[in-house]
């Protein structure tokens, strides 16, 4: 038991590290919680409970830190808690080997996806929001909902993504992504909890691990700045495609 708490710890604190900064670091900790003797749709919705936990932290730092974007982050939040019902009801009723035989076809897309480096050319800029724009953000934020309910796992990556089309640094950018997360996580959790698929021991000490890598992401993107941010998306980027193709 002592050395599963150890476990969970050192894995959520370079998973909520990741998640803050990139993205992926539930890559890192629904292998450990599946491996921890979780059923792999159990493992699923504990795995939220950490992420709610890290993203309060972020989304406070981020705030006191005044980088925080609201007005954006609550209009492309509401496509996204919609699309986050929907995945995290899908997650909690297919069955265990089918959710691991889609999460390792998802963790190849996403490396597919996240190996082409969207997030290179986010920079600060001027956009021109018109309706097409604005239909455009809530389709990808509704698609982006799903995807994070269903199974969470590279979703930084997808928000971040979208940012490239809104303009945001990736300081900002990386704002809107964790209160994004924070408030479907929020709603996809209570569909996880109502169909009996969350562990809320292993959460909460994996959370703890996760909040305190939240803390030290969120000082760092601050003090270092944009390009140290860049520096860190791609190796993320590249570790985990080195490891996902690996096997």
């Amino acid at each position: 038991m002592a050395l599963k708490i150890v476990l969970l710890l050192l894995v959520g604190t370079v998973a909520g590290f990741l998640n803050v900064l990139a993205g992926g670091g539930s890559f890192l900790t629904l292998p450990m919680l599946i491996f921890m003797g979780l059923p792999p749709t159990v493992a699923n919705g504990t795995n939220r409970v950490a992420i709610l936990m890290q993203n309060v932290m972020a989304v406070k730092k981020f705030h006191e830190f005044k980088v925080f974007p609201l007005k954006f982050s609550l209009l492309v939040t509401i496509p996204a808690v919609l699309g986050s019902l929907a995945g995290a009801y899908a997650a909690t009723v297919i069955p265990d080997a089918t959710f691991k035989k889609a999460l390792a076809i998802i963790m190849i897309v996403i490396t597919l996806i996240t190996m082409l480096n969207p997030t290179e050319k986010l920079t600060s800029r001027e956009m021109a929001w018109g309706k097409g724009r604005w239909t455009a953000m809530v389709l990808m934020f509704l698609g982006i909902g799903f995807y994070g309910g269903f199974v969470q796992a590279g979703v930084g990556f997808l928000i971040l993504s979208a940012m490239v089309v809104a303009g945001f640094d990736l300081i900002h950018g990386n704002a809107v992504k964790v209160f994004v997360i924070l408030i479907f996580t929020l709603f996809a959790l209570v569909v996880f909890t109502v169909q009996g698929k969350v562990n809320y021991l292993w959460g909460a000490v994996l959370g703890v691990g996760n909040v305190t890598g939240a803390y030290l992401a969120t000082v760092t993107a601050v003090k270092k700045g944009n390009r140290f941010v860049q520096r860190v998306v791609f190796v993320a980027i590249v570790v985990m495609a080195i490891k996902l193709l690996a096997g």
